[in-house]
């Protein structure tokens, strides 16, 4: 199994509900990178499952990977709904788990706002 066959694994479960899927996952050194959540895997798998995630709509546009990373492109639309944000996330790989976490987002805008 590759790790893109590991991250779309867990990525569909997580998008179904299933938040524990992050406890099979992410690694015991895991550090995230996004300076407005928490950075160690504890805090960041409490802060997923309390945070804007829980609720929210997670559309998989696109993903790419190499042998140790995995790039998501997704469309997070708040539970209100609305156009939402466009996210991508790199996760790194060490062998099967992940080890860390950067991301960027901005507001998706409307089809005539192009």
């Amino acid at each position: 199994m590759t790790i893109k066959d590991i991250f779309l694994d867990a990525f569909g479960r997580f998008a179904a509900g299933d938040l524990d899927v992050q406890d099979e996952v992410i690694g015991a050194d895991f550090v995230n990178h996004d300076p407005g959540s928490p950075r160690d895997r504890d805090a960041w798998i409490e802060f997923t499952k309390n945070g804007p995630l829980v609720n929210s709509t997670i559309d998989l546009k696109r993903v790419i990977a190499d042998d140790v990373f995995v790039v998501a492109h997704y469309q997070l639309i708040p539970p209100e709904g609305g156009l939402g944000e466009a996210v991508v996330d790199v996760w790194r790989f060490a062998g099967d788990l992940i080890v860390e976490h950067w991301d960027v987002s901005q507001p998706v805008t409307a089809p005539d706002q192009v």
